[in-house]
């Protein structure tokens, strides 16, 4: 028989979105954090590029316009005006929280520019953006008396009673059952990567939270919009992908053939970069490309791409000296759990944020660095709409 525990609220998974989630949700509320592996795999840890926020004032315009021709216009334009109007505020909390976004020497935020961003609009740290952000917010979640975090649990279902959600099952490396009930149930489980045999994802990301909803009849959508990153560390072994940040392209780096030649513009889209690059490599019959930095300062490589540099170096390559093999592989799932503004499932008491979840911001395809905003934007809301039990405004 499984053990029982009781919370308000449980949320699974321990990326950006989850632990933001439980960030702000109502202190007064006891709250019950699982992951499925340790708490460092999770995507979020990944990210290297950065995290969108409109600019100034001026930049609304071409920010929803980026965002909305990214997505082939197929994007829920509501969910794009909430994420945009809402970035400046969600910036200003984590550098409150203690994110060290890199800054001007007048210790304004330095912002960089990425495929498809008609202006520099994406505040980073180095190159492991998400990193910098995930660890910061788990820190600050472990200081929170109401949470309460078990890793190496994973979901096996939901429980249900009708169509309303009364918590989750799962199970401990060890083998241990359990039941947990909670008045309020998030899922955070990331996306599909571990399904793909070439990914930049973790392994363990394999849909969990979007099979287990789709076997209760939760409303889905869009779950044919899987975006391919144009350029991932090429190797012909097995496993994740190592990511070659879109910053790069936005700083400089060019995409080359095997004649040496450029054949696309390297800052469209992720799907046209992605098109062009698998064109070529099957008129030239290869199986990757190459990314030259040789028009990025070195200094820039050293401060920027930091990480970039050291495992393209452990890899055997010197981006400072010659280019790098890239192919394109999966990178991220634009579908998911059909969310409204709120992140409310069409279950009771259950939401889904993050990769797991469809809001409609991104569309088709998403726009570079718009996934860390997102997932906390929306995260923040699922928690006030819990903690206040009313519809956000």
């Amino acid at each position: 028989m499984a053990n029982e525990l009781t919370v308000d609220v449980v949320i699974v998974g321990a990326g950006a979105s989850g632990l933001y989630s439980s960030l702000n949700i109502a202190p007064d509320k006891k709250v019950l954090l699982i992951c499925k592996e340790d708490l460092e795999s999770c995507d979020s840890m990944l990210a290297q590029g950065g995290i969108c926020v409109q600019h100034d004032e001026n930049d609304y315009d071409d920010f929803f316009e980026d965002t909305m021709r990214a997505g082939h216009y197929e994007n829920r334009e509501e969910s794009v005006d909430i994420m945009i109007r809402s970035s400046r505020e969600i910036i200003d909390d984590l550098i409150r929280l203690g994110v060290d976004f890199d800054k001007e020497q007048d210790g304004s935020l330095k912002y960089t520019k990425e495929g498809a961003h008609s202006r520099a609009r994406i505040c980073f740290h180095q190159d492991i953006t998400g990193r910098e952000i995930t660890k910061t917010l788990l820190e600050r979640v472990r200081e929170l008396h109401n949470v309460t975090i078990m890793d190496y649990t994973t979901m096996t279902d939901i429980i249900t009673e009708g169509n309303r959600c009364l918590g989750v099952k799962a199970m401990t490396r060890g083998e241990l059952e359990i039941n947990i009930y909670a008045k309020d149930t998030i899922l955070a489980t990331g996306g599909i990567g571990g399904l793909y045999e070439h990914s930049t994802n973790f392994p363990s990301l394999t849909g969990d939270g979007v099979r287990i909803a789709k076997n209760h009849g939760v409303e889905m959508e869009h779950l044919d919009y899987v975006q391919i990153h144009p350029t991932s560390l090429y190797t012909d072994k097995p496993g994740r992908h190592f990511l070659i940040s879109e910053s790069a392209r936005g700083e400089g780096a060019i995409l080359l053939n095997h004649k040496g030649e450029r054949f696309v513009d390297e800052l469209l889209p992720r799907d046209k970069v992605s098109e062009a690059i698998y064109k070529e490599m099957e008129k030239e019959g290869v199986k990757h490309e190459w990314l030259s930095f040789e028009k990025v300062p070195v200094e820039d490589i050293e401060n920027h791409f930091p990480n970039i540099y050291r495992t393209c170096l452990n890899a055997g390559y010197d981006i400072k000296k010659e280019p790098i093999p890239v192919v394109p592989a999966q990178h991220y799932f634009m579908g998911g759990i059909h969310v409204d503004s709120d992140s409310k499932t069409t279950m009771d008491n259950l939401y889904a944020v993050g990769e797991t979840s469809c809001n409609g911001v991104h569309g088709k395809n998403r726009l570079a660095s718009n996934s860390l905003l997102e997932c906390l934007v929306f995260a923040k809301r699922a928690a006030t709409k819990i903690s206040a039990g009313k519809d956000v405004e």
